[in-house]
């Protein structure tokens, strides 16, 4: 295939996705960015297979044809798709990404300090967003904290309580399910920053470890929303009818459609270090 003809099909499709972007947010729909390019470990669910869509990527496209909010484009692409330029385009990014990325410095910092600072805007991050640009403190500062580990394994069933149940993304939940899944615990992490909405809980889960592990959790950024939620490293989980339903929560938040305040709860993070001391203690006698 010449290099002209591949070039004419790129610019195609450029001017097809804008238009369709344009389309989308004339009706209405959320217009969704999904970033799932590994720049080191790639995870299963957004492992695509030959040409076709990975498990997260198809999970979000049919969540939006079934729920009538949103449209997604998932691009595994960042250094042609994340820019300046073609941001415009959406109200969202999501990221299921690892490692440093190829996206363009003026871009990255046009995204962090302007693009999600605006009212309307919104990042969520799944699984491995926090395994990426780890030692870029911009980004990390966004996010909230740094992956450091996964004493919790794939293969793991854990115990997860829910703090706010009544934020739009955690009601699917109820005050506390099990589910198996991968968990994060994180360095960087900035507890005076973040609204934290669901934790390990370490009296159930082994292994214990003595400190919080956090598992979701939301903040402002200027007039933009950030939500995180470290679930999602197996492709069941995107089969998960809670889960997904949590994704919807997550986006009519950001919409506006469902409001929710997300102060800051350090104290709660505290508590949650000395229970989690406590059951570790308590395991080790």
């Amino acid at each position: 295939m010449s290099l002209r003809f591949l070039t004419a099909c790129c610019l195609v499709l450029a001017t097809v996705l804008t238009f369709s972007a344009q389309t989308q947010a004339a009706e209405g729909k959320t217009r969704i960015l999904m970033l799932t390019q590994s720049k080191g470990y790639t995870h299963g669910s957004v492992k695509r297979q030959k040409e076709q869509l990975a498990p997260a990527e198809v999970a979000m496209i049919q969540l939006g044809k079934d729920s009538g909010l949103f449209t997604v484009d998932c691009t595994q692409d960042a250094a042609a798709d994340f820019t300046k330029e073609n941001l415009q385009n959406y109200d969202i990014v999501m990221f299921y990404t690892t490692g440093m990325l190829p996206i363009k410095e003026a871009d990255l910092q046009y995204f962090l300090n302007d693009w999600l600072k605006q009212k309307g805007h919104g990042f969520i991050g799944f699984h491995s967003a926090t395994d990426t640009y780890k030692s870029y403190k911009p980004y990390w500062d966004m996010i909230g904290g740094s992956f450091n580990g996964h004493p919790w394994t794939a293969g793991n069933t854990v115990t997860i309580t829910v703090h706010d149940t009544d934020f739009p993304a955690m009601k699917p939940f109820g005050k506390e399910f099990q589910v198996k899944d991968e968990i994060y615990q994180y360095k960087n992490w900035q507890p005076e920053k973040v609204h934290v909405l669901m934790s390990l809980n370490m009296e159930k889960c082994n292994p214990k470890k003595p400190y919080q592990v956090p598992v979701a959790w939301a903040k402002d950024w200027g007039q933009g929303k950030v939500f995180v939620n470290n679930m999602g490293h197996n492709p069941t989980t995107w089969t998960n009818p809670a889960f997904l339903d949590s994704v919807i929560g997550a986006i009519k938040w950001i919409r506006g459609d469902a409001p929710a305040a997300v102060p800051v709860n350090p104290e709660l993070s505290k508590r949650e270090d000395e229970k989690a001391a406590a059951a570790t203690k308590a395991a080790e006698k």
